[in-house]
């Protein structure tokens, strides 16, 4: 399934580490040049965070964000994407409750997410899934 550029938004930060991601960035990210195939294209492993700016758990999971990309910068991308200005991308990823999260690995499976996570959660998840640091 492709998704259409119906928005172009200008990116801009939302915190120091954490950018806003437009459906066009999502597609370049996601999808070959012929939108046919589902793959992500970049060097580091991203986190993003769908929320809409009236969601209390939204609100709280903001700073958490902000503090993890601070903590992984250079080693996880970080991104927030408003359900609610990005809506053919949430329709593409069936996002029907916020907040979510889509965990990006490179060359691996993205999982999500759903529902505010403390921040020990979200750290052990970066460092087992999108960073492998598994500890012994």
């Amino acid at each position: 399934m492709s998704v259409m550029l119906l928005l172009s938004v200008q990116t801009a930060a939302v915190a120091d580490n954490v950018s806003y991601m437009d459906t066009e960035q999502f597609v370049s990210l996601f999808f070959d040049e012929e939108q046919t195939s589902f793959r992500y294209n970049d060097t580091l492993p991203c986190i993003i965070d769908f929320y809409t700016t009236w969601c209390g758990p939204c609100k709280m999971l903001a700073p958490v964000m902000s503090e993890l990309s601070d903590k992984y910068a250079g080693k996880v991308r970080f991104y927030k994407m408003d359900t609610e200005r990005e809506r053919p991308v949430a329709a593409f990823l069936s996002i029907n409750s916020i907040p979510q999260l889509l965990f990006v690995p490179v060359g691996g499976k993205p999982q999500m997410l759903k529902g505010f996570r403390p921040k020990e959660v979200l750290e052990a998840v970066i460092d087992e899934y999108l960073l492998e640091e598994k500890e012994n």
